[in-house]
């Protein structure tokens, strides 16, 4: 894997990670939607490169408890800042969005809120509620912080009945320092064993371009198959600005597919490996 076409580096993004503009009306039904409502989601917090084709769909990710995180990551575009007190409303007006787009899988994330004594974990769960009591039969997907490894808090999620519990870690363990610095590895291994102890699928994502090496991320691979995660995505990262640490490496499709085939081999049933792939991109194809 280590051809010139898997490390093209940065210079120009190539044709594979190139997206058309939105020329679809859904688009627009869609974001109008989402601002008449007042609700946050992750494709426009993170500027995801597949919120055209996500929104022509009438499908989006929805991000609770503000739009300001507690914590910063390297590669993230939603930023510190000051938080706001949780708004007791916005489970249900997700519910109420979820019904209006139809959505018959619903993938509900949240900035990282260390501020909170439960780190958001019951508001998750009053979101996962409404949604059930809005769109009967929907299943639903948590895209969940670590809760600074509080068990109680995960429980309180788990108690919710979730049909997927998805937490990211994000990187291989070596960049944590840099990419992931408020984060502990084995706190979020630890996170993703629980939820498979307690019966739920367990979730997890990564990114490659960040500087990690293809044997880092095959290990990695092995101790997600070890905690027993059940799904994984694996997706190039891209750079949301000029503050934000450079791409080392465009990694080709080819790569892409040979590292999701060694993450199945390893034992993890599902792995969506592609560049365009994030953590919620076609989540309904897993249920």
């Amino acid at each position: 894997m280590s051809s010139p076409k898997s490390s093209e580096r940065c210079s120009r993004i190539p044709q594979w990670l190139r997206v058309s503009l939105p020329s679809d009306p859904a688009f627009a039904e869609t974001r109008g939607l989402l601002r008449d409502l007042g609700l946050n989601t992750v494709c426009q917090g993170a500027k995801c490169p597949n919120i055209y084709e996500c929104f022509s769909k009438h499908v989006a990710t929805f991000l609770i408890m503000g739009r300001h995180c507690t914590r910063g990551c390297a590669f993230c575009n939603i930023g510190l800042g000051r938080v706001e007190p949780l708004d007791p409303e916005e489970p249900g007006r997700v519910g109420e969005a979820a019904r209006r787009l139809g959505l018959r899988h619903v993938v509900i994330t949240s900035v990282t809120r260390d501020d909170l004594p439960d780190g958001g974990a019951a508001h998750f769960a009053a979101t996962v509620a409404s949604v059930r009591e809005a769109v009967p039969g929907c299943t639903v997907e948590v895209l969940i912080p670590d809760f600074q490894g509080d068990a109680d808090a995960l429980a309180t999620v788990v108690a919710a009945a979730p049909e997927i519990i998805n937490h990211n870690v994000e990187t291989v363990p070596d960049l944590y320092s840099a990419i992931r610095p408020q984060a502990d590895f084995e706190q979020s291994v630890t996170l993703l064993e629980r939820v498979r102890a307690a019966g739920v699928v367990s979730k997890s994502g990564l990114m490659l371009g960040l500087g990690e090496t293809d044997e880092q991320v095959k290990r990695l691979l092995d101790r997600l198959a070890e905690a027993g995660c059940g799904i994984v995505t694996i997706g190039q990262y891209m750079r949301p600005s000029m503050a934000h640490p450079e791409v080392v490496r465009y990694v080709h499709p080819d790569d892409f597919a040979r590292l999701g085939e060694y993450g199945h081999a390893a034992g993890i049933p599902h792995v969506f490996s592609e560049p365009r792939v994030r953590s919620s991109y076609n989540a309904a194809m897993f249920v």
